[in-house]
């Protein structure tokens, strides 16, 4: 992601001056989390196991993704506006340092994916209708159901799910 603003993170803090931003992230982590209930009280949050960087191609995909967008922003024209790296920082260098800076700022980006599987099996979330297994008259129709996330931005495929998702209950409720 390229902001035409200077902030430590993607959706942080904005600083006082002009400047841009360079998001990494990768598409296709290998590592997952988990999601579990802390209580059968709905207004407890759940316990968020993120297991960012779990595996070692996830950590060599996360340093040279940062070396990446540094190589970027040292090219014209974007070397041009840059006055001083923010974050992580120049003295920032090694890929030891640079992974430990991903572990410490990693975030979803603003797509997570994935948290309630669809499938046949009794693991699922969901089943192939998009109902939640035990609660009856719950869907879920949302980028949550998707295995992996897609290459762009997840607003259509969103759409999708939720339109394909209007029909099933539409179908569900006629034939009951």
């Amino acid at each position: 992601h390229v902001a035409t603003l200077s902030a430590d993170m993607a959706g942080g803090k904005v600083h006082d001056f002009s400047g841009f931003t360079l998001s990494v992230c990768q598409l296709r982590p290998e590592s997952r989390g988990r999601i579990e209930l802390a209580s059968a009280d709905p207004l407890v949050r759940p316990r968020i196991h993120a297991n960012y960087l779990a595996t070692e191609t996830d950590r060599a995909c996360a340093v040279r993704a940062i070396s990446f967008a540094r190589e970027l922003a040292r090219t014209k024209p974007l070397s041009d506006y840059i006055a001083a790296e923010v974050t992580p920082g120049p003295a920032v260098d090694s890929e030891t340092e640079l992974l430990a800076f991903a572990r410490q700022n990693g975030a979803t980006i603003f797509h997570p994916a994935g948290t309630c599987r669809m499938g046949a099996d009794d693991a699922a979330v969901v089943d192939p209708q998009l109902r939640v297994r035990g609660v009856g008259g719950l869907w879920v129709a949302d980028c949550s159901i998707m295995p992996t996330l897609v290459s762009g931005n997840t607003n259509l495929p969103a759409i999708m799910i939720g339109e394909k998702a209007s029909d099933l209950i539409l179908q569900d409720t006629r034939q009951h």
